[in-house]
């Protein structure tokens, strides 16, 4: 059986711009592309952040080592998306989008490879708030 990696994105935000906000229910541990250098993060309810300068493959990789076979959730902004959909390590993502203007930002799907990656829409479940939507990340 293929173990599937996910993509989940917070409609607000994440990553270093983003004050980081958790509710995480067990999901131990947690791994963290970053380039700072960081101490691991413990979590009320047993979750820990451990943060990876290798890179997101080696992020990817010990999350993986974690899961054993289960599936690994990856959770960012716009840009990790687009590092892990660039790098073809990532089978879908969801997104919870709720249309907010701040000033600037990522944009979403700036800098994919649409020559050679093509995006499913899955599903979108929309509420009066946010919109949930799934995509899955195909090769073309």
């Amino acid at each position: 059986m293929r173990r599937r990696h996910h993509l989940r994105v917070p409609g607000r935000g994440a990553g270093r711009r983003y004050c980081p906000v958790s509710s995480a229910v067990d999901i131990r541990p947690f791994e963290s592309a970053n380039r700072e250098k960081r101490d691991p993060w413990k979590r009320p309810g047993g979750t820990t952040f451990y943060f990876v300068n290798d890179g997101i493959e080696a992020a990817l990789d010990k999350a993986r080592e974690a899961a054993g076979d289960r599936d690994v959730r990856i959770a960012g902004g716009g840009a990790t998306i687009l590092e892990y959909v660039n790098a073809g390590l990532i089978d879908d993502f969801s997104i919870a989008f709720s249309p907010m203007l701040f000033g600037s930002g990522v944009r979403l799907f700036e800098g994919v490879d649409a020559g050679r990656v093509a995006l499913e829409p899955v599903r979108a479940e929309p509420t009066q708030r946010v919109t949930h939507l799934t995509y899955a990340v195909r090769e073309r």
